[in-house]
């Protein structure tokens, strides 16, 4: 028979039973209200300024890209812009569902919105929501007929910053969760 050597980490792993060692944890604390989660959500995304949106493919698979999002507005509702012949804008008409998604590298939050995309097209909005970074990529600035808005109205927020004390359930790792509608 072969000898068994076990690392010191591992020892302490295999330990015999103890029951203070498996003892219930003590209650979770409160969870944040809506108002904190929100606010704390509504940082992440603008310190990560960029997010991914995620559309329903053609064939019906997943399809993401980097999109440079302005902060949320009331209600969580965000705003991006894109040009009017892109793949995305033709599966947003295909299927409105769409998902959000934002990191926080410095913090190690995210935040994950679950909405429905309108497209927009009206010149007064397009005039407010313009980034003057936009101007090399759109022909005429925020006038012209390339340059669509994206409008995501959240059906669900998800969030998980630790750092913030908005954190995930300790059993299954789900994050905090804010319905609207």
């Amino acid at each position: 028979m072969k000898a068994i050597t076990v690392i010191p980490a591992v020892a302490i792993a295999l330990a015999p039973f103890s029951a203070a060692a498996h003892a219930p944890a003590p209650p979770a604390s409160q969870p944040p209200g809506r108002a904190v989660v929100l606010k704390v959500a509504s940082g992440i995304m603008e310190r990560a300024r960029y997010c991914t949106l995620v559309t329903v493919g053609a064939d019906g698979h997943p399809q993401a890209r980097v999109m440079d999002a302005f902060p949320p507005e009331a209600e969580m509702v965000v705003w991006m812009a894109t040009t009017s012949l892109s793949r995305k804008v033709g599966e947003i008409r295909s299927d409105p569902r769409v998902t959000l998604s934002y990191f926080d590298a410095k913090t190690m939050g995210y935040v994950t919105v679950v909405g429905k995309a309108t497209l927009v097209s009206d010149p007064a909005e397009k005039a407010k929501r313009w980034k003057d970074d936009w101007a090399k990529i759109y022909q005429d600035r925020n006038r012209g007929d390339d340059y669509l808005l994206i409008r995501v109205t959240p059906i669900r927020l998800e969030v998980s910053a630790e750092g913030e004390g908005v954190k995930n359930d300790p059993r299954t790792w789900r994050a905090a969760v804010v319905p609207f509608r």
